[in-house]
This record gives C-alpha cells, sequence and structure tokens, in this order.
C-alpha cells in the first residue's frame, strides 16, 4: 500500500517538472489536463485505501527495526575499516623503517669495501723489492687471500640487501594501494550509512502518522505530493549561474549531447543529479581550502583566466572529512586536472570556447562525453552500471560495495524517464 501513496506522489511530481514545456499551447495544455485528471482519479481511489495503510504500522515498525539494525552494522563496519587503515599505516611505516634500516647497511658496507679497495690498491702497487723487505710472503699472500674472502661476502650482502630492499618496497607500494581501497570503501560506507538513516525516517515519519488521527496521516500524505509537486515544477537553480534552467532546458541539453555521444539522456541527468542534484549543489567552499594544491591548483587559475573569472569569488566542492581533496566545479563535478584533459573536447561539442564547467548546457556535454568514454554510449543497463561505477570507484568498479552508488542512479534514471514519457506524450 505504501507503494501506492509513493507512486501517486512521483507521478504528481512527474507531471509537475515539465508544465513549463508545455506551456506554450492550448494542445500542450490539453495533453497534460488529461493526465493530470487521470492522476486525480487515482488519488481518490488512494483515499480509500488509507484505513487499510494505518494497519501496515507494525510492519513499518519492523522495517524500521531492521534499518538500524542495519545502520549498526554499517558503523562497526566503519570502526573496523577505520582500524585496518590504522594497523595499514602502521605496516607502511614499519615497512618504511626496513628500507632505512638496509639503506644504512649498505652504506656501513660500502664504506667497507672502499676501504679493501684501497687497501688493495696498496698491496699492487709494491715493488718485488718492497715485498721482499717488508717480511714473509706468505704474510702477503695471507692477507691479500683475506680481503678476497671479505670483498666476496660483502658483495653477497649487497645482492642480499638490494632484494630484501626491492622486496619491502614492492609491500610498502602494495600496502599503499590497499589503504587507498580501504578509504574508498570507508567513504561509500560513510554514503550507505547516511541513506539507510535517511530511509529510516521516512519509515519512522509513517509509523509516527500511522499512530495518529487518519486526517494528520492524510495531511503528511497531502504535504509530501505537494512538496514532490512544487519541487519538480520549480525552476533548478544553478548555483553560481547568471540564469536558471528548466528542467525542460535540462532534457534539451540531455538529448543533444545524447545525439553527439550516444548516451541516454535520462542516463546523463541522472549522473549529474547524483553529482550535483542539477546543478543546485555546486559546492560552497573557495578552491584555496578545498583543492589538492600541486594536483588541481594549476588548472583551476588557468581555467579561471580563460574565462576571466574571478577564483576566488567562485565555489567549488568541499574537502571531505575523511581527508580527501574537493574541488569539483559546476554541475558536472569535474576537478579541474580532468576538466582541463576534456576541455577541447568539450568546446568542439558545444561551440563553447573555453568551455566554462558552471554552464548547464556545458556542463551536460562534459558528463556525456566523459560517460561514453567509459562506455555508457552502448545503452545498456549493463555498459552504463559499469559506467556509473567506474566513474566512481575506477579499476574496483566491480567491488560489491559500490552497488549502492549504481542503485542510486538507477532510481534517478526510472523517475526521469517517467518525465520523459511526459514530455514526448507517452
Amino acid at each position: 500500500m505504501l507503494q501506492g501513496v509513493l507512486s501517486i506522489t512521483i507521478a504528481i511530481a512527474v507531471l509537475a517538472a515539465p508544465l513549463a514545456a508545455f506551456a506554450d499551447t492550448a494542445q500542450q495544455k490539453a495533453a497534460l489536463q488529461a493526465q493530470l485528471d487521470e492522476i486525480n482519479t487515482e488519488i481518490a481511489q488512494n483515499q480509500a485505501q488509507l484505513v487499510t495503510q494505518q494497519k501496515q504500522r507494525t510492519s513499518y515498525e519492523r522495517d524500521v527495526a531492521i534499518l538500524d539494525s542495519k545502520i549498526q552494522q554499517a558503523q562497526l563496519q566503519i570502526k573496523q575499516r577505520n582500524l585496518t587503515i590504522s594497523q595499514i599505516e602502521s605496516d607502511i611505516a614499519d615497512k618504511q623503517t626496513g628500507i632505512a634500516a638496509l639503506d644504512s647497511q649498505v652504506a656501513k658496507g660500502q664504506d667497507s669495501l672502499a676501504q679493501i679497495l684501497r687497501r688493495t690498491q696498496q698491496i699492487d702497487g709494491l715493488s718485488f723489492t718492497e715485498v721482499a723487505l717488508a717480511g714473509s710472503f706468505s704474510d702477503l699472500f695471507s692477507e691479500m687471500s683475506d680481503f678476497d674472502a671479505i670483498q666476496r661476502a660483502l658483495g653477497d650482502s649487497f645482492t642480499q640487501m638490494a632484494a630484501q630492499r626491492a622486496d619491502l618496497a614492492a609491500r610498502e607500494i602494495a600496502l599503499q594501494d590497499q589503504q587507498q581501497e580501504e578509504q574508498s570503501l570507508l567513504q561509500v560506507q560513510v554514503l550507505q550509512q547516511n541513506a539507510l538513516k535517511a530511509t529510516e525516517q521516512q519509515k519512522q515519519d509513517l509509523v509516527n502518522a500511522a499512530k495518529g488521527q487518519e486526517s494528520i496521516y492524510q495531511q503528511i500524505i497531502a504535504d509530501k505530493q505537494q512538496t514532490a509537486a512544487q519541487i519538480k515544477a520549480e525552476l533548478f537553480s544553478l548555483n553560481n549561474a547568471n540564469h536558471t534552467t528548466s528542467f525542460g532546458d535540462m532534457y534539451s541539453y540531455a538529448k543533444e549531447a545524447s545525439a553527439v555521444t550516444g548516451v541516454a539522456p535520462e542516463f546523463i541527468l541522472a549522473i549529474l543529479t547524483e553529482e550535483s542534484d542539477l546543478g543546485q549543489n555546486t559546492g560552497s567552499c573557495t578552491y584555496e581550502s578545498a583543492m589538492s594544491p600541486r594536483r588541481d591548483v594549476p588548472d583551476y587559475l588557468q581555467i579561471m583566466s580563460q574565462l576571466g573569472l574571478d577564483p576566488d569569488s567562485e565555489k567549488v566542492s568541499c574537502a571531505q572529512s575523511y581527508g580527501a581533496y574537493g574541488g569539483a566545479m559546476g554541475p558536472a563535478q569535474f576537478i579541474p586536472s580532468t576538466w582541463t584533459l576534456y576541455q577541447d573536447r568539450i568546446a568542439q561539442a558545444t561551440g563553447q570556447n573555453p568551455p566554462n564547467p558552471w554552464d548547464p548546457r556545458t556542463a551536460t556535454f562534459a558528463t556525456a562525453i566523459y560517460m561514453s568514454d567509459l562506455g555508457a554510449d552502448a545503452g545498456t543497463l549493463a555498459s552504463e552500471r559499469q559506467a556509473a561505477l567506474r566513474y566512481l570507484a575506477g579499476s574496483h568498479w566491480q567491488n560489491p560495495a559500490y552497488a549502492f552508488y549504481w542503485q542510486s542512479v538507477q532510481g534517478y534514471m526510472q523517475q526521469y524517464q517517467q518525465n520523459i514519457n511526459v514530455l514526448n506524450g507517452s
């Protein structure tokens, strides 16, 4: 029954978003009115289901308890991940200490070998008369034999220490890769925990509503429907842009980019929503506080110079609490170093040169081009899933821990496909 309420809420939101696109002609208004009348009929039918939904309170409470357990499990996993990262950092420090100790042994060995070489040269420089005057030939030959043995022993030691150092260095690199992977998984776990908390809050709202009077429950549903409709109907106010863009405009840009790249419009819009809520949340930090000073700041300053913009006035994504740099720009959330790699292709596709990361049309094309490079242009759910996960996790995209990101993107795709169906009159 809950799904029935949610489907009605989504349906109203679906119709609300493209209102501006259909408002120009009487025929378009009539098409919208017909759709709206159908939805109103379904809403009237849904009112009769409220009494039955109130009986679902026990089920909702059970769902909340399950989510509580999942949240606790996620918290324990995060603690475990933090301990693992600490252990890896300790192991890396041990490997670095071992490498330093081996380097010190090599240095001492080199000093000993240098002394032996100097003594050998001295012996080689003696004349037969000097050797005869110096004493016994057997003593001299014995000393030279000892030096040869020491030289061979030092050579063997150098070989062993070089092998040990190479092994320790390889282990250090492997640990650093593991550390990066653990940090990425920690990021996903934090996102997943936040999503569980949000879902739990929604279910708890329904539990509280079911415990109250029917009129209160009806009002909550009505408020949610109205809020969803308003959100979809309102213009998408893009941060740092000189104009506002409607859903109809964003869909138009996505269709245009799709024609160039082969990436589906609903997938482009879903990625933009996942990254910045279609440009509404592009960041609130300055580049100096968020960006990697070596990787991104030089590119960012060059981009700002090309665009004639003040680098201090534009806002970018903030650094993460777990230490990762921020600095992503505009609706597509490109970091400056990646934007620099793509800007020539983006300029060619959009006709905007230099391309502006904060321009909604340009950002839409940038997302489409990048997703095409990751394989989304194949047009299948499998290819789109792989592209989304490769965008998030790179070579680790097959790790099941990252499936959460694709589930979110796929949910947005389904919503936008409904919007697109309305826009196309289907």
